[in-house]
């Protein structure tokens, strides 16, 4: 009887060591040209036509999402396309109003807010610097502002590009040239500020005309 066959596909077959049957292997139906819905998928939904499934489905169970998370996802897909740039420009201006109000060129190095690692060690953070050296960028005075913080000022125009290019993406549909900036760019940049952050905290000239 091991030549018969059934409808669905060859019989199954003896198993040469434990004697019992062996299961046939899954068949996906042939490709033809009858349309998506002949060709059902690993999830039950239609596969295109003359493609076959690369692999049956999982045997797990897909995890649903939680309801904060489809609140914020049907939020997102809700909002008009200029809502999220909208959100970081506000976020951006908050910064800059803050820079400018506050004054930070005439506040006390332990006034509030502070950097809570120069309060405790007296040692100048890696961002230490950063606000005042944007209010003077602000103020249009860069060599204050490279000072006081001399990698902020190198990379501020970089991540407004980067800001305006995305945001016009997102809100207009522009499409502006693309900044490419390697792994390995970034990585040097790292190091250059790890550096810049220890010799801004020695005692000996000339680093200390970087302390802040």
């Amino acid at each position: 009887m091991s030549g018969v066959t059934s409808v669905d596909g060859p019989a199954p077959q003896p198993h040469p060591q434990a004697g019992g049957v062996e299961a046939p292997p899954q068949q996906w139906p042939a490709a033809t040209d009858a349309g998506p819905a002949a060709h059902p998928g690993p999830a039950g939904e239609g596969w295109p036509a003359g493609q076959v499934p690369p692999y049956p489905p999982p045997p797990y169970p897909v995890a649903e999402p939680d309801r904060l998370t489809r609140f914020v996802v049907g939020l997102y897909e809700r909002s008009p396309r200029w809502a999220v740039p909208l959100a970081a420009l506000g976020c951006v201006g908050a910064g800059i109003g803050y820079a400018l109000l506050s004054d930070p060129t005439r506040s006390a190095p332990d006034a509030a807010p502070t950097c809570l690692l120069k309060l405790t060690t007296g040692l100048d953070c890696p961002g230490c610097g950063g606000t005042r050296a944007l209010w003077y960028v602000l103020h249009a005075d860069l060599p204050a502002a490279a000072r006081h913080h001399f990698l902020f000022v190198f990379v501020l125009p970089f991540l407004a590009y980067l800001f305006v290019a995305w945001a016009g993406r997102q809100a207009f549909g522009w499409r502006l040239p693309e900044l490419r900036i390697s792994s390995r760019a970034i990585g040097v940049f790292l190091a250059a500020w790890l550096a810049f952050s220890v010799l801004r905290n020695l005692p000996w000239a000339p680093f200390t005309s970087l302390y802040v």
